[in-house]
């Protein structure tokens, strides 16, 4: 019989520091060039909201951590799916920058963030393998990928999956980009099960761009021209970002969706990265257009956080679903027999999706 790959439980960490947009109005915001933005800043934080819809976001507490709040997600997870830790055969932390202290940014990643989480969860067991993965914000899909991949071949019948990030302390506070990032973790149970009818996990897609694209987001030092060191901040140039977003996002979800043999009238959920609401809007808009469909309310069958959690790379989609799934998310809901999409594009440049059948 057939083996495919479900979600049993799914948990997470949303950190309790809630940064609204108002915070912002003293920053001394730099561009590129090293030169002041003229706007009264006011303004600047005004058009920020109307583009990305962000209207507070969420910073982990000083004395917390990344592993912290992978831990977090992946016990809330353990205990929502009913299972013994010590019976996972992996722990995968889709995570980029590792641990990095409040005074202190530099990443920290050795041990693994997941053999931290591994040590925290007092998993003994030496086949439970533990390891990361850094794809940008479509880390957490990945890691589901992979996942599935273990539990298709057999060497795997429960994996746990997390997707955890500290945006906010490798955030440029001269970049208005800065006020998108926040923080926090989503993880979820992937389960092996037997079924004459296919469920779970139908099919999935990945692509890496780089001649061209590779350095859309990238490490770079502060755009005030007299900050005091050479500290490396996350940048992003926007623009490009939102292109290729634009360009490739909305036909790889396409080619998922036709492998899965599912029509596009059967999927009820759209759970794709919470990067930018207008960015979004336009990808599900041309996902649509592509099956010569018009859809005029994007709002029920793509669900979004980002005005409230901001984006918090690779936790956005697990958290997303986490909230759903339980409830806490209005006018949302999924059940049995439901067909999902998740998607997400970040850093690489990648982007990946999975259709995804509700047992």
């Amino acid at each position: 019989m057939p083996i495919y790959s479900i979600i049993t439980g799914s948990g997470k960490y949303i950190p309790e520091i809630i940064v609204k947009n108002e915070s912002f109005h003293n920053r001394n915001f730099i561009n590129e060039k090293g030169e002041k933005l003229e706007k009264p800043v006011p303004d600047i934080v005004s058009k920020f909201q109307e583009i990305t819809d962000i209207q507070e976001r969420r910073y982990l507490n000083p004395e917390l951590n990344t592993s912290d709040m992978a831990f977090f997600a992946a016990k809330d997870a353990i205990e929502n799916a009913r299972i013994d830790p010590k019976s996972l055969n992996y722990i995968i932390v889709a995570h980029n920058f590792g641990d990095i202290l409040h005074d202190n940014i530099k990443s920290d990643m050795v041990p693994t963030l997941a053999s931290r989480v591994k040590h925290k969860l007092q998993i003994a067991n030496p086949d439970c393998v533990a390891y990361d993965l850094p794809f940008g914000c479509p880390g957490w899909v990945q890691g589901i990928i992979q996942a599935n991949y273990f539990i298709k071949s057999g060497d795997a019948q429960r994996v746990l999956v997390i997707g955890a990030e500290n945006l906010s302390r490798i955030a440029d506070p001269h970049d208005i980009d800065s006020m998108i990032y926040s923080d926090g973790a989503g993880a979820v149970i992937l389960e092996a099960k037997e079924s004459d009818k296919a469920l779970g996990i139908l099919c999935h897609k990945t692509r890496t761009d780089t001649l061209n694209e590779a350095h859309f987001l990238k490490m770079d030092i502060s755009y005030h021209p007299e900050f005091e060191d050479n500290t490396l901040f996350m940048k992003m140039n926007g623009r490009k970002l939102y292109e290729y977003a634009l360009n490739t996002v909305p036909a790889l979800v396409k080619a998922t969706i036709d492998k899965s043999g599912v029509p596009i009238q059967k999927i009820k959920k759209v759970l794709i990265h919470q990067a930018n609401a207008k960015m979004d809007e336009a990808i599900i808009q041309r996902l649509f257009k592509l099956y010569d469909q018009r859809l005029e309310d994007s709002s029920s069958i793509m669900p979004m956080t980002i005005s409230k959690l901001g984006n918090n790379s690779v936790a956005t989609v697990p958290i997303l679903y986490d909230m759903i799934i339980k409830g806490e998310l209005e006018n949302h809901h999924i059940n049995s027999g439901d067909h999902l999409v998740f998607a997400s594009v970040g850093a690489g440049m990648n982007v990946n999706a999975f259709v995804y059948l509700v047992p």
